[in-house]
């Protein structure tokens, strides 16, 4: 059986979204509250999109944005009110209107993968909220950033249950 990889294989990876646990995302328990993981890792996705053209005002310049449309979550280990944490991303793949991606939040204080999300998103035309074929210069970024990821020498695991159509 596979397993994910390791921390010290992730941080390899440029880190996003990275800040402490802060006090009011803290559940009873003291721990980071299980809502809060998909939108620290999230805002790491979208963080990592910058720099393919996909910039957070995106649909302000262009009319178009990302949606998710499928998530999958995987828990590790609990992040405690103020340890360090950061996101790193990993493209698994595109097609005419979706990506596929691996999104790791990671426990950086204690050294350890905390979450592991699998997202499909997609290319959506703001104007009638239908999906629409990624932009020319945003499908070139992408698909770079597929080719530089498959170059990685682990390999990724995924949940198997998402995939691109």
């Amino acid at each position: 059986m596979s397993t994910q990889p390791t921390y010290d294989q992730l941080v390899t990876l440029p880190a996003f979204a990275v800040q402490p646990v802060p006090n009011a995302f803290e559940d009873s328990n003291g721990f980071l509250n299980v809502r809060h993981y998909l939108g620290i890792g999230s805002e790491g996705l979208d963080e990592s999109l910058y720099d393919i053209g996909i910039p957070f005002n995106w649909p302000m310049l262009s009319g178009f944005a990302c949606l998710s449309a499928e998530h999958h979550l995987t828990y590790q280990h609990e992040l405690k009110t103020g340890d360090q944490m950061s996101v790193r991303v990993r493209l698994l793949g595109r097609s005419e209107r979706a990506a596929h991606a691996l999104v790791y939040v990671l426990d950086d204080t204690n050294q350890r993968v905390a979450c592991v999300f699998e997202e499909i998103f997609l290319c959506v035309r703001l104007a009638d909220r239908q999906t629409a074929p990624w932009p020319d210069d945003i499908a070139a970024g992408l698909d770079k950033r597929v080719a530089e990821h498959a170059a990685i020498e682990w390999e990724p695991v995924t949940s198997g249950c998402l995939a691109l159509r």
